[in-house]
């Protein structure tokens, strides 16, 4: 690489290290109060959609186990990693790239995208961790409105692309909605979007639901990047990793504006990613209780007349205008918190599925409070 390009890639590279800190400068801001930062202490969280069942005893085992190598630089452990998430998704090593957690990979597609000028397409709302460092770094951002089910509105994100759009971000399972596209239109979509430019499909949630992803596209696709994570259905939000799939030549790229690639997640971490991969039994069990909790949930919102969109998530999107009292003080007088607006001027909040016994506790202060209005 000539001197002149190492120094621009090297400018982007500590951008995105510079921003890292900011990345979820968004969801802070209406995120849960300071106050109940920190340890538990009794306090019931439900705003960082985090798996309360994990991690899995095959996880911390084997981090437990992996302390003591930790001293050492984990190449074949990374190595290892990437080969067993081949084996999950249908690919090779050579597709994927690590990351900690889905977010710094986010991050770094963003500072890819800003080298090469241009705008980017999304849904409004969504998932936007990466939206402070595009905008810092000089990338403007076409938010584009949900339907009036408030899905991802497909034709109106690529209607909403012109010759300097370099990428277009869909996040399916959407968050904070819950929605999930159709496969059929998806997959028609990932072709129409990527045959013009980058398409970013972060797929964090699919494993919840088996909701489609479109992996299977990204050999025959350089222009197609699926962002993955450890941190919602294994149980690993606090343990940091994530992948991306996508063509080898677009890792490739995208590695270049890493100032290590693949050296993100620790050598815990992945022994912890490579505990739980393959640990279907505990991923069945988290599945099968997080439909329990949000029937439970759904229960109470319809006793309460509360209006809620069926999630394919762990986390249910829900209207308070019926409610008699503000939602989240009410839940917060009974020690519970994360219930939080994503939209400007909306009585729609986003709620986390914690357990069983969190989401009954959760109705009971919602009925609790609605009698005493």
């Amino acid at each position: 690489m000539e001197r002149r390009q190492l120094i621009k890639h090297s400018a982007f590279a500590v951008a995105a290290f510079a921003f890292s800190k900011n990345l979820f400068a968004i969801q802070e801001e209406r995120g849960m109060p300071n106050s109940f930062e920190g340890s538990n202490g009794g306090i019931i969280k439900l705003g960082s959609n985090e798996n309360p069942h994990g991690p899995a005893e095959s996880a911390k085992k084997a981090m437990i186990d992996a302390v003591i190598i930790s001293n050492r630089y984990q190449f074949d452990t990374n190595a290892q990693l990437r080969e067993a998430i081949g084996k999950l998704t249908g690919h090779s090593k050579d597709n994927i790239l690590l990351g900690a957690g889905s977010s710094e990979l986010l991050g770094v597609v963003t500072s890819w995208t800003a080298y090469k000028k241009g705008n980017i397409v999304a849904s409004e709302p969504t998932f936007k961790v990466w939206l402070p460092a595009a905008r810092k770094l000089g990338l403007p951002t076409k938010l584009v409105p949900l339907t009036a089910s408030k899905h991802n509105d497909l034709n109106a994100l690529a209607s909403g692309m012109d010759a300097d759009t370099k990428m277009v971000y869909l996040c399916n399972p959407n968050n904070p909605t819950g929605t999930v596209s159709p496969k059929t239109e998806l997959e028609a979509f990932v072709k129409k979007v990527s045959s013009k430019t980058v398409l970013l499909l972060d797929e964090a949630y699919t494993d919840y639901y088996d909701s489609p992803s479109m992996a299977h596209m990204v050999n025959d696709n350089p222009n197609l990047i699926i962002a993955k994570t450890f941190s919602k259905t294994y149980g690993m939000a606090g343990a940091r990793v994530g992948y991306v799939l996508a063509h080898p030549d677009t890792i490739k790229e995208l590695s270049s504006f890493m100032a290590w690639a693949n050296a993100g997640p620790s050598a815990v971490s992945m022994k912890g990613a490579l505990g739980v991969i393959n640990d279907k039994a505990f991923i069945d069990y988290v599945k099968s209780e997080n439909i329990k909790a949000k029937a439970i949930l759904y229960k109470g919102f319809d006793d309460l007349g509360i209006k809620y969109i069926e999630s394919f998530t762990s986390f249910v999107y829900f209207d308070t205008k019926p409610y008699p009292k503000n939602i989240p003080a009410v839940l917060q007088a009974s020690n519970i918190v994360g219930a939080r607006p994503f939209e400007d001027n909306s009585t729609w909040l986003r709620i986390s599925i914690g357990t069983v016994q969190e989401m009954t506790k959760v109705v009971e202060a919602l009925k609790a409070g609605a009698a005493k209005a």
